[in-house]
């Protein structure tokens, strides 16, 4: 009999370098106990060279591991003496040098000791999967599959999974579920072809930009300058991206399809150009050797000149006209825009997509199945906001079709291929049938497979016209708050970032008080991140100018006690939060009875930035956390807490976050953030269904004066030390006075409304100042902290 559960016990790497380690190392975050496998060494310890990557896993930025604590899973191999520690493992995952015989070498040692029921999966970019199946003993190739993450593989949400004609579609399945669930990865499935989907077309696409960059006489910088935020697309752009890549890996990329695309029509430009072969050959790899495309001397940005083969400053931006058309919305008009002009840039942007475009066309049966593998590959890949062929169905399919045709008839494009037979009358890529199958011409529905049902809003595609989740209860402009089955209410904050404004806290009051009257338990919730940036300062600017500080302090009780109302509400109120939830946010979650988040969330008390502190119940949760950890020294506990205020610390994972003291340890933290709802609603449910009551709201010890007199000399050892400003200093000791308690001696008991009447009075005192005053200026015009 079959096992109904499919679990991963345990995992194995097989290769240590770069992209083995850090697959490995996403493995550890998901607790994954993993061997991690390489060569034996040739001297000192046989498992020195895995030893090594463990080792710089720690010390990498982007850090590929979630918390220090998750190395702990990982352990060291080599294929001398460890081969026998395959057979437990449940899925092993090739990821060794790109080259067919080194692969083929390692695939006959590793085989006879692989359990009975291993998926053994090869990590490749590039070499045809079932060719390397063809090296695998044939009674273990139903169990043979090709994965392909994208790097870094803790950060990039794609995974290409990759059949043989033999995978047995089980096996696959499997895979899958796991990938989605447990490593929180968007799926693609993939043909066989070089570079699969995303590589396929995101080098293409990169290959056509540096065509165009050259034929249009545009540098690198200006290049960058439109090709990254407005586009939509990842902020490192082009140029940036391909040194953070590497120069040397994105050139191997380019290369495999030189090699294996000998009848691609395009084949004529997958050759690096000329001045990419001489920064390789100069050891400029990008950012890995401090020197690419670009780099930093000193505070200066320099960028490398193709025409005098020296590095020049990075200095010029894209002009304004045609950043003027970039602002435009509607994709149609844009395009047709860009076509339109005269300006060299503009004629370069819409070279790049019409290009793009006609090369997606001209391979899509080919690459992949449907529209749907096309826009994700390259969403998830390469960091697009939308797709190709979703920019291409917004600009309308037969109006770029026909300007495509115009330009290869008038021989513009790069290549004169004719537009594909299945193009002719598609008006859509996706609708809400589901998306363009390229074979049939048909729509084909969204993955049925059971993991997908946990997702109550995949992530969304141009052209599905969805109604909004659940029955409307309640709403506002900023409140959405509604139910998917009459017993838990959902609650969104549509406020721009989730900012936290005045109608944002009447609207969050409003839907505990209603759920309270109707239903079992309350879901805080953010489809998309963030979670919420914190206090909408910009509403408040008006009272800030006008002095309206009765104003400014009734929001500020109103904030308190929404946070309270959060902790002590009748019924369990469970936030799901991903991505920032900063200041005010961060406070929310704080006080919900229970928290999900997304691994990749990023939380902290961050008021320092704009001259404030935490005045939401932060500063007095946190105060209430060190006296329960105290184990009598209230002081040493206070310490930890006290700095990630006062330095605005911020956690860089939800694992991190519940180390930090923003989250508790019996949260949950989920890898896949379309997962959430789902995760959140169960947690509601479990919390009413076993009867859930609001604790009594707490009392506790306070460290006093002598405890705030403590704390400022140490703040003072860091102003005379250069560490902090007079100001950030002044802000540390009002920090430090309220988490003490104020004017109290050592061992006075407090309720948790003492310390939010201190909270409350600090903040509009600070509000006073023209210290923070400029501080929340700077923040709201330029994004970044001041430190004055």
């Amino acid at each position: 009999m079959t096992a109904k559960n499919f679990v991963i016990r345990k995992a194995a790497v097989l290769g240590a370098g770069v992209m083995g380690a850090q697959i490995a190392a996403h493995l550890a975050n998901a607790k994954v106990p993993v061997v991690l496998f390489d060569l034996p060494a040739k001297e000192g310890s046989k498992n020195g060279i895995v030893e090594k990557a463990i080792a710089a896993l720690q010390k990498q930025n982007p850090a590929p591991l979630a918390t220090k604590e998750a190395v702990a899973y990982i352990s060291a191999a080599n294929y001398d003496d460890d081969l026998d520690k395959l057979s437990d493992c449940d899925l092993v995952i090739e990821a060794v040098a790109e080259r067919l015989d080194i692969k083929e070498s390692l695939y006959g040692k590793v085989a006879p000791h692989l359990g009975e029921h291993t998926i053994f999966a090869t990590n490749t970019s590039g070499l045809s999967i079932e060719t390397l199946s063809s090296k695998f003993p044939a009674e273990l190739k139903h169990r043979f599959c090709g994965v392909h993450f994208f790097n870094p593989p803790r950060y990039m949400h794609l995974v290409e999974l990759i059949p043989t004609a033999a995978t047995d579609p089980q096996y696959l399945d499997n895979l899958e579920r796991f990938l989605v669930s447990i490593l929180g990865k968007g799926v693609v499935r993939a043909k066989d072809t070089p570079n699969f989907i995303g590589n396929r077309i995101g080098v293409f696409s990169m290959l056509a930009t540096i065509y165009n960059t050259e034929k249009f006489g545009l540098r690198f910088d200006v290049v960058d300058d439109l090709t990254g935020k407005r586009l939509g697309r990842a902020k490192s752009a082009t140029y940036r991206t391909a040194d953070v890549v590497g120069l040397d890996t994105f050139a191997h990329v380019a290369k495999t399809m030189e090699d294996n695309l000998p009848q691609d029509p395009w084949h004529g430009f997958f050759s690096s150009p000329e001045w990419l072969k001489k920064l390789i050959a100069d050891g400029a790899l990008g950012a890995k050797t401090k020197a690419g495309i670009f780099k930093k001397e000193g505070k200066r940005i320099m960028m490398f000149s193709p025409e005098t083969g020296e590095y020049v400053a990075s200095n010029q931006k894209a002009d304004s006209e045609v950043t003027d058309i970039l602002k435009e919305k509607d994709w149609g008009k844009k395009l047709a825009a860009l076509r339109a002009s005269e300006n060299p840039q503009a004629q370069f942007l819409w070279g790049i997509f019409r290009d793009s475009f006609h090369y997606i066309a001209y391979h899509a049966e080919q690459i992949a199945t449907t529209a749907r593998d096309i826009d994700f590959a390259i969403r998830w890949g390469y960091g697009w906001e939308q797709g190709p062929l979703e920019i291409w169905q917004a600009a309308g399919v037969q109006q770029v079709a026909a300007w495509i045709q115009e330009d290869i008839d008038a021989g513009k494009t790069m290549s004169n291929a004719p537009l594909p037979a299945w193009l002719k009358g598609v008006e859509a890529f996706h609708t809400n049938e589901g998306s363009l199958n390229f074979a049939t011409g048909k729509y084909d529905p969204r993955s049925s497979l059971d993991v997908y049902k946990r997702q109550h809003r995949p992530a969304p595609l141009l052209g599905e016209n969805l109604p909004p989740l659940g029955e409307t209860v309640y709403e506002t402009d900023v409140i959405r708050a509604y139910t998917l089955d009459g017993e838990i209410l959902i609650v969104e904050n549509n406020n721009k970032m989730r900012a936290i404004s005045r109608a944002v806290l009447e609207g969050i009051n409003e839907s505990i008080r209603i759920a309270e009257e109707r239903f079992k338990a309350l879901v805080l919730y953010a489809p998309e991140a963030p979670f919420s940036v914190g206090a909408d300062l910009k509403s408040m600017m008006p009272e800030f100018a006008t002095g309206d500080f009765a104003a400014i302090e009734s929001m500020v009780k109103l904030f308190q006690d929404t946070s309270m109302n959060l902790r002590y509400s009748q019924i369990p109120v469970v936030a799901a939060a991903q991505g920032f939830a900063f200041g005010g946010g961060c406070e929310f979650l704080m006080h919900c009875n229970k928290v999900v988040a997304a691994l990749e969330s990023y939380i902290g008390l961050v008021e320092v930035g704009v001259g404030l502190i935490p005045a939401g119940g932060g500063t007095k949760d946190f105060a209430l956390q060190a006296a329960r950890a105290s184990q009598g020294d209230l002081l040493a506990a206070l310490k930890d807490r006290y700095m990630n205020l006062a330095m605005a610390k911020v956690a860089t994972s939800a694992i991190e976050a519940k180390e930090m003291g923003f989250l508790r340890p019996s949260d949950v933290v989920v890898f896949n953030s379309y997962e959430l709802l789902h995760v959140a609603l169960n947690e509601a449910r479990t919390m009413a269904d076993s009867g859930f009551r609001p604790d009594v709201p707490a009392t506790f010890q306070v460290a006093g004066r002598s405890g705030a007199a403590s704390i400022k000399g140490q703040l003072l050892n860091m102003k005379e030390g250069g560490f902090i400003s007079e100001y950030d200093m002044h802000i540390g000791s009002q920090i430090a006075w309220v988490m003490t308690g104020g004017d109290v001696d050592a061992g006075t008991v407090v309720d948790e409304q003492w310390i939010l009447d201190l909270e409350r009075k600090v903040f509009v005192d600070l509000l006073k100042n023209e210290k923070t005053l400029e501080r929340i200026e700077n923040m709201l015009s330029t994004g970044k902290p001041l430190r004055n």
